[in-house]
């Protein structure tokens, strides 16, 4: 390996890490406190989250509008790199806007951006599977997609579940039907949710909202990009 490569492996090392890192008691005790939390927040904000979620991980499976990109090849993994942290670094600035903007507008406004940030995150991870060279017309990549996204934004426990999907993505996608619907997008919706709820709750509160929703969404998608660059990086090096 070159000296970029054993500085990204020892990186993807520590991820791997924290990715196998069993839950503590303080997790579990952080769980509950948000489901009693989760309570408090009206039922019609969790159908609406709901809904939306579901129908964007359907447009993900099938595959609509993001499959446009075309799979860069031929380009060292430094430059391929390069180019992932910039695209990161945009739609970080697009989501701080959108979280801003729509979180000083009041609750109703404030909904608004959570289809929006979605769109922003699905499609982020769209450019970063081509640019590290992945054809995403390919049903099963944008399966690999999905499950970047879940373990970015999920509990404890399914995290190192997705983890050894992801880990062992060869064998496991080899074996996947031609049937575009094998994913479970109820599990994935339920912990998208539960991650996200408390912070973008608090968007929602008159004069907070602006400044909670910029840097939540700042936070959403910089983890997001560092989940997706790691993601890869296991392919990379498998």
């Amino acid at each position: 390996m070159d000296m970029y490569e054993d500085i990204i492996y020892g990186e993807l090392l520590e991820w791997k890490r924290e990715m196998m890192r069993k839950p503590t008691i303080g997790n579990k005790l952080s769980k509950n406190i948000q489901d009693k939390m989760n309570g408090f927040i009206p039922e019609k904000f969790h159908v609406m989250v709901t809904e939306v979620i579901k129908n964007m991980v359907k447009v993900v499976i099938l595959g609509s509008e993001y499959t446009t990109l075309e799979p860069i090849t031929y380009m060292p993994i430094i430059e391929r790199e390069m180019l992932v942290k910039e695209k990161i670094q945009l739609y970080r600035k697009v989501a701080t806007v959108s979280g801003a903007s729509t979180g000083f507008g009041g609750f109703f406004i404030g909904l608004a951006d959570f289809p929006i940030l979605l769109s922003i995150k699905i499609k982020l991870l769209y450019e970063i599977a081509s640019i590290y060279g992945y054809d995403t017309k390919d049903y099963r990549e944008r399966l690999h997609l999905l499950y970047i996204f879940q373990i970015a934004f999920c509990s404890d426990k399914r995290r190192i579940e997705v983890f050894h999907i992801l880990n062992n993505w060869k064998s496991y996608s080899d074996k996947l039907p031609l049937d575009k619907e094998n994913f479970d997008w109820r599990i994935f919706q339920q912990e998208y949710r539960d991650y996200i709820d408390l912070a973008k709750f608090f968007q929602l509160v008159p004069v907070i909202g602006g400044a909670v929703g910029a840097v939540a969404n700042y936070k959403l998608v910089e983890k997001l990009g560092d989940t997706a660059m790691n993601g890869y990086r296991l392919r990379y090096f498998h």
